[in-house]
């Protein structure tokens, strides 16, 4: 069902056809046998993950399908990016498949219902489906914001009670001026900020802030982030976003159009910066490996890589929800092959 389903979703355009999964998977209920094993589990940030596969942001935007997510076998989900406003995003077409690279350029620009909408959709899953499942909030900023740091502390107030996790998104291409955040200065202000904003507030104040960061950094920046998230005691980094780079060997039609890439061509270079940013944190702060990851070999990769998670997207459009099961399979044959106990086990092994 699900090869027929993406073989005609594929014909439409990506924008259209993501819009017509959401639709399904919110009024249609999904039953999978999902495969689990205790060598998958993993105890970080106060937090008990069944397995390391996650669902990036930018999926469910508006916290829509996470029980349909979760019972494709993901062990975690994170929802967002979310503003406080509304917001349409850029200007259409913005969303493009690059389907002989495996993968996609967007520059959708943080479209979302707003934090007044989603928050509802939060509380209604919550009582519902989600009691011991891990929702990550992603939250940003709205384009035309005045103060940007303040977006993200509404954010954190009105929507960390609700999640397992908050993900600081400071590294999508696609808002004006949001990376800026990732400079020194500019980070400083924000997590201390952010991390008061959270101190201050009950029921909030334990949860795990993570960062997310652009695959765009040079070494000099890499360096900044890992020394100031070990002196302000960030609980993870997430690594990567979409990259405004190409590479030479792209040969869709679509190479060069205007956005952000994501999948199979990020694969190796955000395993670079993976490795970097384990061995400048000393291996102290969890780590979230993210880009081109299509197979239980990757994943094992991105671990050995110094990731104690990892998360995908783009590789769902061109596989599929089965694509989750079989990485989770392949993953328990790698660990038991090399004769580790336990996925912990594994992570840094190649830095």
């Amino acid at each position: 069902m699900y090869n027929s389903s993406l073989k005609i979703l594929r014909l439409l355009p990506p924008e259209l056809s993501h819009t017509i999964t959401i639709n399904f998977l919110k009024y249609f209920k999904i039953r999978q046998k999902n495969i689990e094993d205790s060598i998958l589990s993993q105890h970080l940030m106060g937090l008990d993950f069944t397995n390391p596969i996650g669902l990036a942001a930018g999926f469910d935007k508006n916290a829509e399908v996470m029980h349909s997510m979760f019972s494709f076998g993901f062990g975690f989900v994170e929802v967002g990016t979310i503003t406080p406003e509304p917001q349409n995003g850029n200007i259409k077409p913005r969303v493009f498949r690059l389907n002989e690279d495996k993968a996609i350029i967007n520059s959708l620009g943080f479209n979302n219902k707003g934090i007044k909408k989603i928050k509802k959709n939060l509380i209604k899953y919550r009582k519902s489906y989600l009691n011991n499942k891990i929702v990550g909030v992603n939250i940003g900023k709205n384009k035309n914001s005045i103060n940007g740091i303040n977006d993200f502390l509404v954010g954190i107030e009105e929507l960390g009670d609700l999640s397992s996790y908050i993900t600081v998104n400071i590294s999508s291409p696609n808002t004006i001026g949001l990376r800026d955040l990732q400079l020194r200065g500019n980070l400083e202000i924000l997590i201390k900020k952010i991390l008061n904003k959270r101190d201050q507030i009950k029921n909030i104040n334990s949860k795990p802030i993570l960062i997310k960061i652009s695959p765009d950094l040079n070494e000099d920046q890499l360096r900044d982030i890992a020394l100031i998230s070990l002196a302000n005691n960030i609980d993870g980094l997430i690594l990567t976003n979409t990259t405004l780079k190409r590479e030479k060997n792209l040969i869709s039609i679509n190479k060069d159009k205007i956005g952000g890439l994501s999948g199979k061509p990020l694969f190796d270079n955000s395993n670079v910066i993976l490795k970097k940013m384990f061995e400048l944190t000393n291996g102290q702060i969890p780590l979230i490996g993210v880009g081109g990851i299509s197979s239980g070999k990757d994943c094992y990769e991105k671990i050995k890589s110094g990731a104690s998670l990892i998360q995908l997207y783009t590789s769902l459009v061109y596989s599929g929800p089965n694509l989750i099961n079989n990485i989770k399979s392949d993953l328990i044959d790698l660990i038991k092959i090399d004769g580790y106990k336990n996925i912990s086990e594994v992570i840094g092994k190649s830095v």
